[in-house]
């Protein structure tokens, strides 16, 4: 793998620490400020939301320059935001910051999806994607519980500070380690947006909120969880949360080994094994040793998705891949939005602190159920056009000029040099 994947995992460290480290340190934000917990909770909300509409619209304007330079500026948006957060005298200037922090957030993912996977071989590409995924799920083993001990220890400003600094390390790194690639030729705006009228990519984006969404639904309230049908104390949450994380690095590594040799039959597995154990988890959450490893299982379950799907609307969206790219991030964000507010309605209902678990095993299923949708219409595509399917891919290659734009070899489209066919 080369070095220039380093860079990019240490923005996506910085980024994920950024993103999930308010959790742990709203108490003293709100204190701070003179705010309610609800009212501090805006943070959390503000950037998921900043992530969803940032994706689309910083990857649009980034069109008319490199990706490098494009990451740069991205990284550039991501230290403004958090010293903005850092510094900031008053709540409203503070969620300022968090927004302008999460615009960087999709786009920095999508192009850094691209870029990954243009400087590896076409057989190492989703290894490529998950190795720069490896910073983010790093950030939760490591970032997010140091940066909570950070700042509940020396204050809240100073993590932010510290997270700043990563900024600045990322950017360094992706200005010395990443390649200036050229744009592909007669690749514009509109090419882009138009493959959102594929079928299969938009089918990849509900698997993404449908399946990411599902493991949501039971992280988001597992602090309650654990603590009142467990029985863990509440010290307990933060070392369950580093399992989670330890089960998420696993599965994001492996899930982008397995990807790139049987991308579909692994999304087949994951999204099955992860409804299993989501609903066995309502079960599970009523000891604690069976409440552990099912919290290990959910992150590496969750996270071997995470590889095959972005590389999935990669294949899908090959003609012009970074919109939708970095469209799919948000759509992460966007399930992960939607599962907390289910999970919320069931546990306001009187259904118990064990109830998302279930709502999570049926996005869960429901996205696997989507992944056969989508195989069973790429196999008819192929079929109809007279080409054959790709041994466990689920991608097919037509025998002449008639195979379906969704079916044909990328790389095939415009080769090695121009990078944008995965």
């Amino acid at each position: 793998m080369p070095l220039a994947l380093l860079a990019l995992a240490i923005g996506a460290f910085g980024i994920g620490t950024t993103e999930f480290v308010i959790m742990g340190l709203l108490p003293e934000v709100a204190a701070d400020f003179g705010v309610s917990i609800p009212t501090a909770g805006f943070l959390v909300t503000g950037y998921a939301l900043g992530v969803v509409l940032g994706a689309p619209l910083m990857t649009v304007l980034g069109t008319k320059i490199s990706r490098k330079r494009m990451l740069m500026l991205l990284m550039g948006l991501f230290i403004l935001g958090n010293l903005l957060s850092a510094l900031a005298p008053a709540f409203g200037i503070m969620l300022t910051g968090r927004v302008i922090a999460s615009l960087a957030h999709g786009a920095f993912f999508g192009i850094g999806s691209v870029v990954a996977a243009e400087l590896v071989a076409p057989t190492k590409k989703a290894g490529a994607i998950a190795m720069m995924f490896t910073g983010l799920t790093v950030a939760n083993v490591v970032g997010v519980p140091l940066g909570t001990l950070v700042g509940q220890s020396v204050g809240w400003r100073v993590t932010f500070a510290v997270v700043a600094g990563l900024g600045v390390i990322g950017l360094a790194g992706i200005a010395r380690l990443v390649p200036d690639l050229p744009k592909p030729d007669g690749v514009h705006l509109r090419h882009e947006l138009a493959a959102f009228k594929n079928a299969q990519v938009l089918l990849a984006m509900a698997m993404t909120v449908l399946g990411f969404g599902g493991v949501f639904a039971a992280i988001t309230y597992i602090a309650p969880m654990m603590t009142r049908v467990a029985g863990f104390a509440d010290g307990s949450v933060t070392w369950l949360l580093v399992l989670f994380g330890l089960g998420m690095v696993g599965g994001n590594l492996l899930g982008g080994r397995l990807a790139d040799r049987a991308l579909m039959p692994l999304l087949y597995v994951s999204l099955g094994a992860l409804a299993v154990v989501l609903a066995l988890f309502t079960l599970a959450a009523h000891d604690k040793t069976l409440s552990a490893i099912s919290v290990f299982l959910i992150g590496a379950l969750g996270f071997a998705t995470v590889p095959p799907l972005q590389k999935r609307v990669l294949d899908q969206a090959h003609g012009a891949p970074t919109l939708a790219s970095a469209v799919n991030i948000g759509a992460f964000n966007l399930g992960n939005a939607l599962a907390a507010w289910l999970g919320g309605i069931v546990i306001s209902a009187g259904l118990g602190y064990t109830a998302p678990n279930w709502v999570g095993g049926l996005l869960a299923a429901a996205a696997l159920v989507l992944a056969l949708v989508s195989a069973a219409l790429e196999r008819r595509t192929v079929a109809e056009a007279g080409g054959t399917v790709v041994a466990g891919s689920g991608m097919g290659v037509g025998s002449g000029s008639g195979a379906s734009e969704g079916a044909r070899d990328p790389s095939a489209e415009r080769g090695a040099a121009t990078g944008v066919g995965i």
